[in-house]
């Protein structure tokens, strides 16, 4: 048995447009110069108040708090625009069916998203009844403490050498590493290939099916 844990923005949805989007919306409500896209990217993983923070080069602090919740308002709002979206990465459905249909898998996420945002994604794409169990910014400190990763296990079931971490940020490859899990990043995501093979990866995959090679290698090195 392993516990497979996805990260959400980045590995299971490209949420980076719309992240951007808000966060400019909030920067320019407070009067704060927006940043580029590939800013905001960089930051995409952290728990909420960790990314602007870093985004503004200062500590977390009452205007930080201030600006989280602005986003997090903000990002309300802009569900109920027409062009909002957090599409699925090609594959990404098909893969969590196929890990779904096993009896050797479980699955679950660690994400800096919020609660009520990982609701929203799993609903949009039908995949809520798939994942055993979650945490998220609402739950654990930011990544890449390991927490998330930790209490997952606990409640699951699973010490963490039987767990797999798939993220596309050097924060998820850090958190898995920091708690002894498999660390696996994606080359789709917003970190390059470089930059988490340096953080720690294990294995990057190139589409989302590589992951059921890593599984099946995995099974093996156990059975040997």
């Amino acid at each position: 048995m392993r516990l497979v844990l996805f990260d959400c923005d980045g590995t299971l949805v490209d949420s980076a447009g719309v992240i951007h989007r808000c966060m400019a919306r909030t920067f320019a409500e407070a009067g704060i110069a927006e940043l580029d896209e590939a800013a905001t990217r960089s930051v995409i993983g952290l728990s909420l108040d960790h990314a602007i923070a870093r985004l503004l080069k200062c500590d977390i602090d009452a205007s930080v708090l201030a600006l989280a919740q602005r986003y997090k308002d903000h990002f309300v709002a802009m569900r109920g625009e027409p062009d909002f979206a957090e599409p699925a990465f090609p594959g990404v459905p098909e893969l969590i069916a196929e890990l779904a249909r096993r009896d050797d898998i479980v699955i679950g996420m660690v994400t800096g998203k919020s609660r009520r945002g990982v609701r929203k994604v799993l609903e949009m794409h039908g995949l809520t009844e798939h994942f055993m169990v979650v945490r998220t910014a609402d739950d654990c400190p930011s990544k890449p403490h390991p927490a998330m990763v930790l209490e997952s296990c606990v409640e699951a079931g699973f010490n963490p050498s039987a767990a797999l971490v798939i993220g596309d940020a050097i924060y998820d490859m850090e958190m898995a590493r920091a708690a002894g899990a498999l660390a696996v990043g994606v080359s789709w995501g917003y970190h390059t290939p470089e930059a988490l093979r340096a953080t720690g990866a294990h294995h990057v995959l190139d589409v989302p099916a590589d992951l059921l090679a890593v599984l099946e290698n995995q099974q093996r090195l156990l059975d040997a």
